[in-house]
């Protein structure tokens, strides 16, 4: 059950406390399993040698399913919990960092395919700089594919209404096993997502608000309504220019 709170924003968001009961939790629910990650795959297509950054990776769910797909991946995460997961499930040679996507990345200019961005921009409040790493990272006419909390959830789950048109942060306790994590979320509005894309020099391409794998129907029969009803999440597919060459352009 998720609630309202305040929380300072240095408490906020520690995946280190809560990594085995978040990744638990993500391995078979409704939302990742069966609308998340289906939806981003989807969205991938075929990835058979692509040279893919999982952005955010957590403990490497998406890129298990990236990799046996055919796709060549890297994964970062900020949080060295996840990380140890990650390896766990990936194996020893899986090639992990540990870096924050608020600072610059390891990595050489156009050194990727694809990023794939699985529910972590909405952790950031100034997804500039961000947006500019990973499209520096890409090659000319790479594509960064992106899921965030849909800007009309994010606007509604706070009474009274915020501003829907300001960038504000609001916090909510996750509960896993019976312990309670504060974390703390961005909330934007749309205009300010895809002016956050076409400014770090990215195209839009495709934007989506899919429906969940119709298998959860009967798995998950008293939330599949809901789910497949109501916003929750958006995607993104935005690309480099192919005519591109690199972040300066």
């Amino acid at each position: 059950m998720e609630r309202m709170t305040d929380v300072p924003e240095s408490q906020a968001n520690d995946y280190d406390s809560f990594a085995e009961a978040y990744s638990a939790e993500n391995e078979n629910n409704l939302l990742n399993a069966y609308y998340e990650r289906p939806a981003m795959l989807a969205l991938a297509g075929d990835v058979a040698g692509r040279r893919i950054l999982d952005a955010g990776c957590g403990s490497g769910p998406l890129s298990a399913a990236l990799r046996d797909r055919g796709a060549v991946v890297t994964g970062i995460d900020a949080s060295a919990g996840m990380l140890t997961l990650a390896r766990r499930r990936l194996g020893d040679d899986a090639d992990l960092h540990l870096a924050d996507l608020r600072d610059r990345l390891p990595f050489a200019d156009g050194a990727f395919d694809d990023v794939v961005a699985s529910l972590v921009l909405h952790y950031l409040e100034d997804w500039g700089p961000t947006l500019a790493e990973l499209r520096r990272v890409l090659r000319p006419g790479g594509r960064l594919i992106a899921s965030v909390d849909h800007p009309f959830g994010a606007y509604t789950v706070q009474d009274p209404r915020p501003n829907y048109f300001a960038t504000t942060s609001y916090s909510l306790d996750w509960t896993f096993n019976g312990q309670s994590v504060p974390m703390r979320f961005w909330r934007k509005p749309f205009h300010a997502m895809t002016d956050a894309f076409t400014t770090a020099g990215f195209r839009l391409s495709a934007i989506s608000e899919p429906q969940p794998d119709p298998a959860a129907r009967e798995l998950f029969p008293d939330d599949f309504h809901d789910l497949s009803t109501k916003t929750c999440f958006i995607f993104f597919v935005v690309e480099v220019p192919p005519t591109a060459t690199g972040s300066d352009d």
